[in-house]
């Protein structure tokens, strides 16, 4: 799937980390935003919270647990 770049502002401290992460580091970060927007996107009638926790449960089915990611995201 061809891919784009967007600008997204975030706060420095997620600047920060995505900026120290490794390049395969933010490429997962990359995969998981886009997942994040698709799943927004799908969830017309659901509440931003119910599409966080849905995100977040497919996430943990697939073994990225908190601890997982703080992992991947303090990993220098």
């Amino acid at each position: 799937m061809p891919t784009e770049v967007i600008t997204v502002e975030v706060d420095s401290e997620a600047a920060r980390v995505f900026n120290s992460a490794s390049a395969e580091e933010r490429e997962k970060l990359q995969v998981l935003f886009g997942i994040w927007l698709k799943e927004f996107a799908r969830a017309d009638t659901a509440s931003l919270k119910e599409t966080m926790d849905e995100i977040s449960r497919k996430a943990q089915s697939r073994g990225l647990t908190p601890e997982v990611l703080g992992m991947i995201l303090e990993e220098d």
